[in-house]
């Protein structure tokens, strides 16, 4: 690499505008505390050779399999990726997209074949130290990046490990951090994030380092629709005007659209090539690979089966376009087409759920005080498919925990007291929860029994594994809470658990549940909730992560659920287009309160409210919004089965519910 390259890489001017904050943290490691660096000049860069071609990334023949005599996770895989190209990488759950990830910044090294990036062999001597100082690689559970206890220190961990000034060190982080919109948390901890938060932080970390190639793997995934647009706001900036090479691990279509080239991969294989529109055009082949089609494809399919001349498209906008278009030339009548309800369910009220001024503070007295709820007002009836959508770190997820006192009110505590009121002051409001019989308020509260009752699914649930078999992890809740429960019985609970969520008990149950694929982890720690039939089922972003076909697994299985014997299913999600499919009624949170709380067509028919709160509305609802420019009016529930069959019921000249 050339010297004036290396200065150019570590100029202020890329990092932070001057007069950037100095960084002062506590680190501060040289260059020759790690000398595996080698040949580390004094900017922390490498002198090493720079390719002959124009490839930043070059696959020849690679495959690489996890364990000897197992399948491969990539085959035979031969493809480049251009300096300064942005390139997407879809594919369902398990085709090898992560293990592509980790082969190019040389975290793992191929059975066979080449990998090299910017002309270095992976395999070779100290290439893979200056591999990974060009090529960062974000990784889709922020957990396992985060290595230091202050945040400033985390995102200042790359760069200081590659000898970095400390004056640009400040810089960097100020850069990196403001970037991802986290600035104000430069001096917190990590340990007090949302994952959203994390994941940010984690972006940031790796943009401090400045790579020439930055590789996402799922990293936006656990971001609300704000965070998504901001993080691939700044990545598009890097690749058009810094020339750094995007290499995109994603399920959203809407990020792979930004890309100038995208590839399908199906069991370690790319088995498609071409720009974003061609691949997502050809949607019977994506069907092919386990691929579901994106809603929007969804839409336009329902359709041209009913007849409706209208192009595959991929944004709302165009598909607004193409139904007016389309009515026009029918002569469809400009009218305002109504919503008509479904019939409500009987309603016993024996599972409600009331939240009265519930405020929470992490780290309270001390100097990482963090109030995350500050006097929340919620009712969930029985009987609702309830979602719970915010920003990054509104408070959701501490919510949601308190609702089986895995986070308990104050006035539960063992230890509790009531403070002494004096004279002339008024009584303290205190936080009141009731989920059906149960008062999380009163310490002789049923716990246990609560929380067999209320069953909890966090974030990555598959995190939730620990024991030696399926059949082990399955059946631990279901002993905890039933004492004296028979072996027979355990078994059969297990069974049809394991049943329920779509695997076959007799194959998995004396597995170790890490040998799993990711998806099949995912459905054995639901499995392990679901066992002692709670009555009501919360889920912290169940699809988080997930291809667009193992989200629909995911939600289908639930609404199984809900239908057959869980009385209310609630789920916390950045998704707006799964909260408008899936959920019969939704709650804003935003900085700690509840902002709003609504049906979806409601909801989502107050755009500019909610994009105030940093969040986004369903494809659906942006395609009415642009109808209604054009004349037609059509009041849905926002689900795209709805939707379809109003603009249906346009060329019939009738009305429809879908």
């Amino acid at each position: 690499m050339q010297n004036d390259n290396i200065q150019e890489n570590t100029s202020s001017e890329n990092c932070a505008p001057d007069g950037a904050e100095k960084y002062s943290g506590i680190k501060a490691q040289s260059a020759e505390q790690y000398p595996e660096g080698g040949g580390a000049t004094e900017n922390g860069q490498n002198a090493l050779p720079a390719a002959a071609d124009d490839a930043a990334v070059r696959f020849t023949d690679v495959t690489f399999s996890y364990e000897e005599n197992a399948a491969p996770a990539i085959k035979n895989l031969s493809f480049s990726v251009k300096k300064g190209e942005f390139l997407a990488v879809i594919g369902h759950n398990g085709s090898g997209k992560s293990t592509l990830a980790r082969l190019t910044n040389a975290l793992l090294l191929p059975d066979k074949g080449k990998v090299t990036v910017f002309g270095m062999d992976t395999a070779e001597g100290r290439n893979p130290v200056e591999i990974r100082r060009r090529a960062g690689i974000v990784f889709q559970n922020p957990d396992n990046q985060m290595v230091a206890s202050i945040i400033e220190d985390d995102v200042a961990f790359g760069p200081e490990n590659l000898g970095v000034e400390r004056e640009e060190i400040g810089r960097r982080i100020d850069w990196a951090l403001k970037a991802v919109g986290m600035e104000a948390y430069r001096t917190g901890t990590p340990s007090r994030l949302s994952g959203g938060q994390k994941q940010r932080i984690a972006i940031a970390g790796v943009l401090a380092i400045k790579p020439d190639i930055i590789i996402l793997d799922e990293s936006t995934a656990m971001l609300d629709p704000r965070g998504r647009r901001e993080v691939m706001s700044v990545v598009t900036r890097l690749n058009k005007e810094e020339g750094m090479t995007v290499i995109l691990i994603t399920h959203f279509m809407e990020e792979a659209l930004l890309a100038d080239r995208t590839i399908v991969m199906n069991r370690g294989e790319i088995v498609m090539e071409g720009t974003p529109a061609d691949i997502f055009l050809h949607s019977e082949r994506l069907e092919a690979y386990n691929l579901s089609l994106p809603r929007i494809g969804r839409i336009c399919k329902m359709l041209q089966r009913a007849g409706i001349p209208v192009a595959d498209c991929l944004t709302p906008e165009t598909l607004a376009k193409e139904i007016a278009t389309a009515a026009d030339n029918a002569g469809a009548k400009k009218r305002s087409l109504p919503y008509i309800p479904a019939p409500i369910a009987e309603n016993k009220h024996e599972w409600d759920i009331d939240v009265k001024n519930l405020t929470f503070t992490y780290s309270a007295k001390s100097p990482f005080a963090q109030k995350a709820l500050r006097g929340i007002n919620l009712h969930i009836d029985e009987g609702e498919f309830f979602g719970i959508i915010g920003q990054t770190g509104s408070g959701k997820s501490t919510l949601v925990q308190h609702l089986n006192a895995l986070i308990k009110l104050p006035q539960a505590e063992k230890k509790y007291r009531p403070k002494k009121i004096k004279k002339g002051e008024p009584a303290p409001i205190l936080p009141q929860i009731h989920v059906g019989q149960f008062d999380l308020s009163d310490k002789k509260c049923d716990f246990v029994k609560l929380r067999e009752s209320v069953g909890m699914v966090f974030q990555y649930p598959e995190y939730q594994l620990f024991a030696e078999t399926v059949f082990a992890d399955v059946s631990f809740g279901l002993k905890n809470f039933r004492k004296g429960i028979t072996k027979e019985e355990t078994e059969a609970a297990v069974r049809d658990a394991l049943e329920i969520v779509g695997l076959s008990y007799e194959e998995v149950k004396d597995k170790s549940p890490f040998d799993l694929s990711g998806g099949q982890k995912r459905r054995v720690a639901i499995a392990g909730v679901i066992v002692t039939r709670p009555h009501i089922l919360i889920l912290d972003e169940p699809a988080a992560g997930l291809d667009p076909l193992g989200k629909q697994e995911i939600m289908q299985l639930l609404h199984k659920l809900h239908r057959e014997w869980c009385r209310t299913v609630i789920i916390v999600s950045h998704d707006m287009d799964e909260i408008a499919d899936n959920c019969t009624k939704a709650a804003v949170i935003s900085k700690g309160e509840a902002a709003d709380c609504a049906q979806p067509r409601i909801l989502f028919s107050r755009a500019e409210e909610l994009s105030a709160l940093g969040l986004d509305i369903p494809l659906t609802a942006k395609a009415c919004q642009q109808l209604k420019t054009y004349g037609y009016d059509i009041d849905t529930d926002f689900t795209c089965e709805d939707f379809a069959a109003k603009v249906i019921s346009l060329f019939q000249g009738g009305e429809s519910n879908a």
